[in-house]
Parts: C-alpha cells; structure tokens; sequence
C-alpha cells in the first residue's frame, strides 16, 4: 500500500470518527495544517520523528509531548499517537491533502481553479461562481488565475472536469471545421 492510500484511509476514517463525535471538523484540519507545519518548521524534528533508526517508544514520548503543547482535539491527539505507534509519521502531509478533499466533499464544496486572459472583476468573479455552484448543485470556492494566452472567455477546472470557453479552444475549433470541410 502507498502511502497515498494509506493516508487516504487514515484521513476517511478521522473524518468519519469526528463527524460521529460531533466534532469541529474546521477546527481539526486547522490544528492538522498545524502539526504538519510545526514538523516544516523545525527540520531537525521533523528528521528525529521520520527517522526509523530512533525507537517508537521515543517518539511516542516527543509526540505525547507536543500534543498535550499543541492542546489537540481528542480525535486528532488519538490518531497522531496512533501514527507515531506505527512509525508512519511520514504520512502526516499527505494525511492532511486528504483530509482537506474528504472535508470539502462532505461539506459539498467543490474548489474551482478559473483561467481568463484578464483579471476577473469581482462582480464577474460571483457571477462564475454561481453558474458553477448552479452547474455542479455544491457550493463553489474560486481560485482565480490569469494567462494571456486564452486570449479571452473562461476555462474552469473542478476535479478532473474541465469546461473550457476559452476564445483559442473556439478559434482552434473553428480552424478544424473549416479544415475537414475542404
């Protein structure tokens, strides 16, 4: 098993453990975001705790430690412990990307990354997003981005789905209609 996947197990099973607890799941992907940061930055901890030749009981003490420091819901504390019980700390980063997506689904957010060939206003920004939210029944996060080169229109991705009204996808369309009709 990857360690994708195992992360990915891990963060379903946090999500539903939390969700049946009725826990702040907001709260506990912030104090995740946390965690993995505090292992960014400090290098020096973050080689202790992903070294294999330092014991696990070592580092279940250095995690018990931060823990109680970092005053982690009883959920997230559980399965950090966990983790450091089966030296897969390593996993901590990809856990917290999976968890975000699990979380954004649950909520029925989908993330939306638009490209125009110009800085989208922000009247024209909502009015995007509510197309989209209509489009896809969730509600939508935009991330915005500009490339020149789309020459004009719109092309959004959400998930694997592109919709593309970029004005070069229809000049280049045009182009081959007019080819095979020759």
């Amino acid at each position: 098993m990857t360690n994708r996947t195992a992360a990915i197990r891990y963060a379903r099973a946090l999500l539903d453990v939390a969700v049946k607890e009725k826990g702040d799941l907001q709260q506990i992907e912030a104090q995740l975001a946390e965690f993995v940061d505090l292992f960014k930055q400090h290098p020096a901890l973050e080689k202790v705790m992903l070294n294999p030749a330092v014991p696990v009981p070592r580092k279940r003490a250095a995690i018990a430690v931060l823990i109680a420091r970092a005053k982690l819901t009883p959920v997230l504390a559980k399965l950090i412990a966990l983790l450091a019980d089966r030296d897969r700390l390593v996993l901590l980063p990809d856990l917290l990307a999976a968890y975000r997506e699990r979380l954004l689904d649950h909520l029925k957010v989908v993330r939306a990354d638009v490209t125009t060939a110009v800085l989208l206003p922000a009247d024209r920004a909502t009015a995007v997003e509510q197309s989209l939210a209509r489009m896809t029944g969730r509600t939508v996060t935009l991330a915005t981005r500009v490339d020149p080169s789309i020459i004009g229109g719109v092309v959004a991705r959400l998930g694997s789905t592109i919709y593309d009204g970029s004005v070069t996808t229809q000049l280049q369309k045009m182009k081959q209609r007019l080819v095979e009709s020759v």
